[in-house]
């Protein structure tokens, strides 16, 4: 039998506050693990209701999260208040990259003309 769930109006009330107000719970840049504390939860279980449909609202809450975290990250590497070595390793986590694809792919000589049109 599946232990009953924690979600509640006061725990999406509680995320509400975590979006606006990470700063004042002494986080740099919003996160899921820093929404998980705040809570008294697991990750596993956040990223468990993430993928409920009736819980579209802290769904949204958590992606809201990830984009501001992402928006941070970038506003404060290129301003260079964050250590760039670090940022660079957070948004690898959004899919950002510094890999050059090496993916060699051969062309016709009409092909290539074609290119330069």
């Amino acid at each position: 039998m599946a232990r009953p769930t924690k979600y509640n109006e006061d725990v999406l009330e509680k995320a509400k506050d975590y979006l606006e107000s990470y700063r004042d719970y002494g986080d740099i840049i919003p996160s899921i693990e820093g929404l998980a504390l705040h809570l008294d939860l697991s990750r596993t279980a956040l990223y468990d209701w993430k993928t409920h449909e009736d819980k579209a609202e802290f769904s949204y809450i958590l992606e809201k999260i990830l984009t501001k975290q992402q928006n941070e990250l970038l506003k404060n590497g290129l301003t260079g208040d964050f250590n760039s070595a670090i940022t660079k390793l957070a948004l690898g986590k959004h899919g950002f990259s510094d890999k050059i694809d090496g993916t060699v792919t051969e062309l016709s000589q009409d092909e290539w003309l074609k290119t330069l049109a």
